[in-house]
């Protein structure tokens, strides 16, 4: 698999990697399956799937010490990824972001993941009662301890700002501006994919222009691009997308065509390509500091995922995608 590398340290990953949190939150409680998850982790290094993107709230916990048991095996064939700053309560989830937190979260996630040093250590929320650069630099002493090689941070969209003429990651922005005075800003994660394409407005040109890595998450849409999902059919209770603004019926039916047009896309490569494949394809074409992280916890998609990082859209192929409808959400 093609290889980008992430920050000024170069550290070189496969250009697809694997999201597990599918594995132990968010997606078909019911469907987890330890095995399968371990299987599906294995199968992904196996074909150069090498960035794991984890978090210690995933679970919580658990989905770090799945990674455990796969990286107890295999710890030179990966790249870990996990992230700190948000606690998850009975019926909420708080951000946390005080140094001395920090630091214990560092060592119980190197102990649940069975590894002396995590590659990518990133902060998943920013907490709003401590002050970035302390949170921030508390990071940073972990790189200096060896028990952290880089840093990242999560972006959040900040969607009240569009209605006041603001691009969706001003706030993102300003925040890294800060952090990158105190210690060195190697990668940023935020959800990238033909229908949410914002992080192309301002946050993947300062990545660009920085030598930032960007992790682009749910590159499938919550698994809408792939065009496996049935309009009504439904989600469990606990699945995100039972609340997401664009997975009611209604919507999905009325999102069809951007999945029609990723189809007409891959048809155009030959059989066996998929849309999920394109939409892929599209993500990684966006920029070459882009690694794609689809999430999944079966082996078969992980293969499919995969085999998109040799997919190579053409230029017709990209304005064919720049055409389709742009998404649209119940709140529209």
């Amino acid at each position: 698999m093609e290889r980008r590398t992430i920050g000024a340290g170069a550290l070189a990953v496969g250009a697809v990697g694997l999201g597990c949190m599918p594995m132990s939150w968010a997606y078909n409680g019911s469907r987890q399956r330890g095995d399968a998850s371990l299987r599906a982790v294995h199968r992904a290094l196996d074909l150069g799937s090498t960035l794991l993107d984890t978090a210690d709230m995933y679970g919580p916990f658990t989905n770090e010490l799945l990674l455990g048991r796969v990286l107890k095996e295999r710890r030179e064939d990966a790249f870990v990824s996990t992230k700190v700053g948000l606690l998850v309560g009975e019926q909420h989830i708080v951000a946390n972001g005080r140094p001395g937190y920090v630091r214990r979260a560092c060592d119980a996630s190197l102990r649940r993941l069975q590894t002396d040093v995590i590659d990518l250590y990133q902060l998943h929320r920013a907490d709003p009662e401590v002050p970035v650069e302390e949170t921030w630099g508390a990071m940073a002493e972990l790189v200096q301890a060896g028990k952290v090689r880089a840093l990242g941070v999560c972006a959040v969209g900040a969607r009240g700002g569009r209605r006041s003429g603001s691009r969706l990651y001003d706030p993102t922005l300003r925040q890294l501006q800060r952090m990158q005075q105190v210690f060195p800003v190697s990668a940023v994660q935020a959800e990238l994919s033909v229908w949410s394409p914002e992080a192309l407005d301002g946050l993947l040109p300062w990545c660009a222009a920085r030598g930032v890595g960007f992790l682009a998450a749910m590159p499938l849409g919550n698994g809408f691009l792939t065009g496996t999902l049935t309009p009504g059919e439904g989600f469990e209770p606990d699945d995100l997308r039972a609340r997401h603004p664009r997975f009611t019926a209604e919507m999905m039916a009325a999102n069809q065509p951007i999945v029609a047009g990723l189809r007409r896309v891959a048809r155009g490569h030959g059989e066996g390509v998929t849309a999920a494949q394109v939409a892929l394809a599209w993500v990684l074409a966006q920029g070459g500091q882009v690694i794609a992280l689809p999430g999944t916890k079966q082996e078969r998609w992980a293969e499919e995922n995969a085999a998109a990082a040799a997919l190579r859209l053409t230029a017709q192929d990209l304005a064919e995608v720049s055409r389709l409808p742009a998404a649209r959400g119940s709140w529209d």
